[in-house]
């Protein structure tokens, strides 16, 4: 018990130091004590499903951000529609894991190059930790500017990166060759820096690891990148009711509230908010068994409800793009 106070105050004490000095958001231009919000969905191109939730809830709801899973089957299908959509905010949701059972890809630069992502079914890990423990840091750099040079090849100019299951975070030698990646091409990178409220009471980081967090950011900043305040990474492991069939209506109102009352505890500042909008068809339950998450912040996404909560409480939406042009004009 002794041990746990102590890292609350230590904590507490981080928090109120963090929020004496201005937020990423304020230095971008955004108004004093305002939450700012990207509304960021992962995982499109991984499916058929993944890719119609995704389009659902820009183009039917709030949703303001995507990024795409280079090696997976739909990513075709998902840049078509970008290339239709050209304003849309997308990035390169950087994959380096390929988890699911029967369902699977290989990294796009091949065994004979980077045997250490490949495992003894010729795809990725399906785990963060399988990575950490084959892999080398040069590995992953060449694999990471695979998955950009295809997006480039197929005339997809990401607006931002980030990292599928947190893989990227793994290391220290995994997050700056991430870093080194965003910083050369001057592509924004996710990364959490601020105050850290919501994923440092999420992790349980301790004072030094936020403090390392906010060092790394001030790099990422002094580079010209924009930098997160705090990173919402919660509805994946939200307790759904009991998982027999319900009405969307059901569906919708849990996860709107589910949504409100999380976003309602966050503080000020620049927050990404993590989501995998799909719309699962009767083939997606033999990807994951993660349909009815998916499904319900597609439907959060797209319910008046949680609009007009967003309108109401003052809060803005923003895009990676839009907070890159913000930074590129701040000196």
């Amino acid at each position: 018990m002794k041990r746990i106070a102590l890292l609350l105050l230590s904590l507490a004490l981080y928090v109120s130091i963090s929020y004496a000095q201005d937020t990423y958001a304020e230095k971008l231009g955004f108004p004093k004590g305002a939450k700012i919000l990207i509304l960021h969905i992962d995982d499109a191109g991984m499916s058929w499903d993944s890719n119609e939730g995704a389009k659902q809830a820009i183009e039917n709801g709030i949703a303001t951000s995507v990024s795409v899973m280079m090696p997976t089957p739909w990513v075709p299908g998902f840049v078509h529609f970008l290339k239709q959509n050209p304003k849309a905010d997308a990035g390169l949701h950087l994959t380096l894991t390929s988890e699911w059972k029967d369902y699977r890809w290989a990294p796009l630069s091949g065994k004979s190059v980077v045997p250490g992502l490949v495992d003894s079914e010729g795809a990725m890990w399906a785990s963060v930790e399988d990575v950490v423990k084959h892999a080398s840091a040069d590995e992953v750099e060449q694999e990471i500017r695979a998955q950009l040079e295809r997006a480039r090849l197929m005339g997809f100019e990401p607006t931002h990166l980030d990292s599928h299951m947190g893989t990227l975070f793994a290391t220290p030698e995994f997050l700056q060759r991430y870093i080194k990646l965003g910083v050369e091409q001057k592509i924004p990178v996710m990364f959490p820096a601020g105050h850290n409220t919501m994923i440092g009471t999420q992790m349980s980081l301790d004072a030094n690891t936020l403090e390392q967090f906010q060092q790394t950011g001030k790099t990422i900043w002094d580079a010209g990148l924009p930098v997160l305040d705090d990173l919402h990474n919660v509805s994946y492991g939200w307790e759904y009711p009991a998982r027999v069939r319900v009405s969307d209506k059901e569906h919708r109102k849990y996860a709107t509230h589910q949504y409100i009352e999380s976003i309602k505890t966050l503080k000020p500042g620049l927050t990404m908010v993590i989501m995998h909008c799909s719309k699962p068809t009767e083939v997606f339950p033999y990807i994951t068994g993660s349909g009815h998450v998916r499904k319900g912040d597609l439907l959060a996404m797209t319910d008046p409800e949680f609009k007009r909560f967003i309108q109401q409480e003052g809060i803005v939406l923003t895009t990676w793009r839009e907070v890159k042009e913000r930074r590129d004009k701040v000196k």
